[in-house]
């Protein structure tokens, strides 16, 4: 072994005299010997931030030697580091303690096997890896019977009353904790002792049983004051259980005390960001006391502690801002953090379903090894017809695949030949609507050149009106080529349009303005040729009786769907209006237009004559069978 040199010696002393360890810097160990580096850090995993750094370089430095057990002490310290610590996933804790005992199995040391199994068993429960937590825990208990080791059997009888209750079947966490008690205080583990009084409290409160719970937290805090008053987290611990029993008796009052007292403890101990997990159990209490504000301000800041730590089983506090959400009216947050709890829900219970009553339990409560070996053979077959069974699943899958690889590759052969024939028909309508749009030109300018030479004022004005409807018509199939949708259009672009074009056949575009006080809405073009010529009826007979003399007014447009199967129209003018007693002006022909129309579109037309002219249309737009 190496002489630990002067910057070791240097760096302990420090600690001795509790300087701040950030002085130390993971360089300084890369002279200090291999067992120097270990002892530094299993005396300082608790303060020393470094201590992963000096670790892994220790590692790394460790590689070329071959003794199993340096190795393994290294990768102890590490995952220990990495469990108390807290602010790394459990999958780390795990990974360490793993080739820990990979390392102790090629050794002698029996009982530092079974040490590390148990130790692994419990860094598997945090883990969610019960079922691997179980198995390797009774190997540790076997290991224990076989050396008579009563605390060692005490430890992992504490253990397998955790990974009971973590199961929750509580009343074998009651049986296994009862029968840790009397080998822990046998051995003076009061440490441990203390934390087995944790499966009875909460196992107690899960089953009604709130005495006994109580009883239990009592008799922690008490043990802890008298033989361990330096162990510092059992008592926080302690308040915290306790707190979820008088929640489940409905004591929230004492509830809220034995939490507060539970943070505030934390706090002293190592901080308030590490100890913000427990907020979600105030939260909690304020929650069912129906003061949202701080449970949202206690269980936010939880849950994200939580969610920092890479512990993604948490269901209840998921639950429980959900809630807070929703009666706050942040549905959306409420309806987010109610889908992590369900996701997290369903594993934990795939996970209790593969560990229910396995066959390590079964070996070890029956004793009857023979027994155990035969039904180990029996699992082995029964993994070899699995494994066949899934290699033929998996072949019929592979066959299923190429299949589908096949028929996808078919399929979007087929799919290119599809969208090259849309693209084209795409391309023959908008040609079709452009050349529509073109012969209804044809026809205005035929009509427009008609009626250049026509002298008949009332001749001359029905022209000028076809010429109008005509344009309404063609208005649509330009806007149809030109968009995007053949099969709709924007009504609110195509009265603007037309209102434009209208104005200027009148020559009236700084006599009359015409406002389109409507939202953007899509009609199909069966339904928006009618309601345009109606519009364009409507538009020139205010334009030619509305506003005699060459008076200025207003005219406003508006087409509106209140419900799926109604449209409204209205087309308002404040005109003079039509004088009481007045014969109608003009052949008529624009009217009965109208009304046809009108009719075509399953639609009533109301007409009112104050302050102006106004025409409402109610039309149905789908008619019942």
């Amino acid at each position: 072994m190496k002489i630990p040199t002067i910057s070791f010696l240097l760096a302990f002393l420090f600690s001795i005299l509790g300087q701040s360890q950030d002085i130390i810097k993971a360089d300084e160990f890369k002279t200090v010997s291999i067992d120097s580096c270990i002892s530094w850090m299993r005396f300082n995993y608790k303060s020393a931030d470094v201590v992963q750094e000096v670790g892994l370089q220790t590692l790394k430095r460790s590689q070329n030697i071959e003794a199993d057990s340096t190795l393994a002490q290294i990768h102890e310290e590490l995952s220990k580091w990495h469990a108390y610590n807290g602010l790394f996933s459990p999958d780390s804790t795990v990974h360490h303690s793993e080739k820990a005992l990979e390392f102790y199995n090629k050794g002698t040391d029996r009982n530092k096997i079974a040490d590390t199994y148990e130790i692994l068993s419990r860094h598997y429960v945090k883990a969610r890896k019960l079922e691997k937590s179980q198995e390797v825990l009774f190997k540790a208990i076997t290991i224990y019977e076989e050396l008579n080791d009563e605390a060692g059997l005490g430890s992992a009888y504490r253990t397998l009353g955790v990974l009971y209750r973590v199961m929750k079947d509580y009343k074998k966490s009651i049986e296994y904790t009862n029968k840790a008690l009397p080998f822990l205080k046998k051995t003076g583990n009061y440490g441990l002792l203390g934390m087995a009084q944790f499966n009875l409290i909460i196992s107690y409160g899960e089953l009604g049983e709130f005495e006994k719970a109580y009883e239990a937290t009592d008799y922690c805090l008490e043990l802890v004051k008298q033989k361990i008053p330096e162990e510092v987290f059992i008592p926080v611990k302690a308040h915290s259980y306790r707190g979820e029993v008088y929640v489940r008796a409905k004591n929230y009052k004492e509830a809220l005390k034995d939490y507060i007292k539970s943070w505030e403890l934390c706090i002293d101990i190592i901080g308030e960001e590490r100890c913000a997990t427990y907020r979600t159990e105030i939260g909690q209490v304020y929650l069912l006391q129906k003061d949202y504000t701080k449970a949202l301000e206690h269980l936010s800041a939880g849950v994200e502690a939580y969610e920092k730590k890479g512990q993604a089983t948490i269901i209840q506090q998921y639950e429980d801002l959900s809630e807070c959400y929703a009666n706050l009216g942040d549905f959306e947050n409420a309806i987010l953090y109610k889908e992590k709890a369900n996701a997290n829900s369903t594993q934990v219970l795939e996970d209790k379903i593969a560990n229910l009553e396995t066959e390590a339990v079964i070996k070890y409560e029956t004793g009857k090894k023979n027994e155990a070996l035969a039904s180990q053979e029996a699992v082995l077959k029964q993994k070899g017809k699995t494994q066949t069974l899934i290699i033929i699943i998996a072949s019929l899958l592979a066959v299923l695949l190429i299949a589908l690889l096949y028929f996808f590759n078919k399929n979007k052969k087929t799919t290119r030949i599809i969208k090259a024939k849309n693209a084209e028909n795409v391309l023959l309508l908008k040609e079709i609507h452009h050349r529509v749009k073109n012969n209804l030109e044809l026809v205005k300018s035929l009509i427009s050149l008609q009626s250049a030479d026509l002298e008949d004022s009332a001749t001359k004005d029905a022209m000028i009106a076809s010429q109008n409807r005509v344009q309404s018509m063609g208005i649509i199939h330009q806007k149809l080529y030109q968009g995007e949708n053949l099969g709709s259009i924007d009504m609110k672009d195509y009265f603007v349009n037309l209102s434009d074009g209208i104005l200027d056949t009148f020559n009236a575009e700084n006599k009359v303005k015409i406002e389109c006080a409507m939202d953007q809405l899509e009609l199909d073009v069966d339904t928006a040729v009618p309601i345009g010529l109606i519009v364009n009826e409507l538009i020139t007979n205010a334009l030619k009786y509305a506003f005699p003399e060459d008076s200025k007014g207003k005219i406003e447009i508006s087409l509106s769907k209140p419900n799926p199967e109604t449209l409204t129209l209205k087309v308002i003018d404040n005109g003079i209006g039509k004088v009481e007693g007045s014969s109608p002006k003009g052949t008529g022909f624009g009217s009965q237009l109208i009304k046809l129309l009108t009719l075509q579109l399953n639609g009533v037309m109301e007409e009112k004559h104050e302050n102006g002219t106004s025409v409402l249309f109610q039309f149905k737009t789908k008619v019942a069978a």
